[in-house]
């Protein structure tokens, strides 16, 4: 298990009593990253068993109050439970001046580091990568300045084929690591061994797409094309487009079908507008234009 997604929250405006804002936790290749953070964020990962020391790198799509307002109360529990390591913040232009007022104006003590990366390139760039994971933007149209993120894992090295490598005696342990790098063998004959030879395939390298609040926008199809799993917001039904294209929101059948464009294996949509009391009729709705749809809802994990 290389993707493992836990919704926290996934409905739109206003949390109600069973309903809480956006945000994901997510853990990918040993990674931990926290995606948006709705109002409640914190109680949510205490209920589902979250590891608040894990996270060290935040991403906020756009400032919008449902999807960052639970920021400032995650950023004081961390000073009150003695944090010391340093936390990164990725998100629009202006979230460090907001984030920064409210812990002076409350005189919320941190003793942590917190770096702030803010975002205003409005094409998909790199903005977090080491040697398990990279994330790029994905640029979002919304009424505000708006991103997605797509977490990819670094690729693996190449497997040792042993059955094949017990062929040559003179091989040794000692050059193990450069096969892994792809690196070719040779014998004291002078023979080369090809890498191919010696090696198998990695698994594939795994991927997720978070694309939160935006109007149908096709142009982010190249930029999350073969992705494992997709998040794409879904705020109304179909019947609903032009309130839709009003608020800059889609639709079960726009995130659809942006999804079958991409070729994604698994898609969830959430978001999901206040009016409707059903939201099993989202899923059978998308459904119609990609079958692998499925509905997100508070404490509910993925993997992959």
């Amino acid at each position: 298990m290389s993707i493992q997604l836990t919704i926290l929250g996934c409905h739109s405006a206003t949390p109600r009593a069973n309903a809480f804002p956006t945000s994901q936790y997510l853990e990918i290749n040993n990674s931990h990253f926290l995606i948006d953070c709705g109002e409640g964020t914190q109680r949510q990962m205490r209920k589902y068993k979250v590891g608040f020391s894990k996270i060290n790198h935040i991403f906020i799509s756009h400032l919008h109050g449902d999807h960052f307002y639970g920021l400032v109360g995650l950023l004081s529990t961390y000073g009150i439970l003695n944090r010391e390591k340093e936390l990164h913040i990725y998100g629009p232009k202006g979230i460090k001046e907001v984030t920064l007022l409210q812990l002076k104006t409350s005189q919320s003590h941190a003793k942590y580091q917190l770096i702030f990366h803010e975002l205003t390139s409005k094409e998909s760039e790199l903005i977090f990568e080491d040697d398990k994971v990279s994330v790029r933007t994905i640029p979002l149209k919304h009424r505000v300045y708006t991103n997605g993120y797509l977490f990819k894992e670094k690729e693996k090295p190449r497997k040792l084929n042993m059955l094949n490598i017990s062929g040559y005696p003179e091989i040794d342990k000692a050059d193990y690591l450069n096969i892994k790098a792809g690196k070719d063998i040779v014998l004291s004959t002078g023979k080369v061994v090809s890498n191919a030879e010696l090696t198998l395939p990695p698994k594939k390298a795994l991927s997720f797409a978070f694309c939160s609040d935006t109007c149908y926008k096709p142009d982010i199809v190249p930029i999350i094309k073969d992705t494992d799993l997709l998040y794409h917001e879904a705020t109304f039904l179909a019947e609903r487009e032009d309130l839709a294209k009003k608020t800059k929101h889609s639709t079960t059948i726009e995130a659809a079908k942006i999804a079958k464009a991409a070729n994604v294996k698994q898609l969830i949509i959430g978001h999901y507008s206040g009016r409707y009391k059903d939201i099993s009729i989202f899923k059978k709705e998308a459904e119609e234009i990609f079958e692998n749809t499925n509905l997100a809802e508070p404490g509910k994990i993925f993997n992959v």
